[in-house]
């Protein structure tokens, strides 16, 4: 196997056996990497850009994360995720979760530095829960 150790090393496509290219980084920097069967994915667009879980029944006390500064309990069912770096703009889309039985969560109020979620019980009413999970795509700032 052979050995490449460099400094500032210029190159356009990464190229496997077959003269294949797997991975493209354009005068941008922006990378791309070949996925299953001809999908490609974009790394900059692709990956979760923070993801956080916390919580128990009475707390909100981050269990682990990523780009997330912290989760301030904002009343019964109501917390606000901060982040440790800011999004480029609030039209990122959030998935989360709630381990608990019959518990909702609903994703309110984006902005560039945070975001808010509700979690319900089954009638609709703010209800904390425990064991919360969230993660967010889209753009950094």
């Amino acid at each position: 196997m052979s050995t490449i150790v460099g400094t500032n090393i210029e190159v356009t496509n990464l190229k496997y056996d077959s003269d294949t290219t797997s991975m493209i980084i354009s005068n941008t920097g922006q990378v791309t990497i070949q996925g299953e069967g001809t999908a490609t994915t974009n790394l900059q667009q692709g990956l979760a850009k923070a993801w956080v879980r916390y919580g128990t029944s009475t707390s909100t006390a981050i269990n682990d994360s990523f780009n997330v500064s912290g989760v301030s309990d904002g009343g019964t069912g109501n917390t606000t995720i901060s982040f440790s770096s800011n999004m480029g703009n609030s039209n990122f889309s959030v998935g989360a979760i709630a381990g608990q039985d019959e518990r909702f969560v609903m994703f309110r109020s984006p902005a560039t530095g945070s975001w808010n979620q509700t979690t319900t019980n089954t009638s609709s009413v703010g209800a904390d829960a425990g064991r919360i999970g969230g993660n967010v795509f889209g753009d950094l700032a």
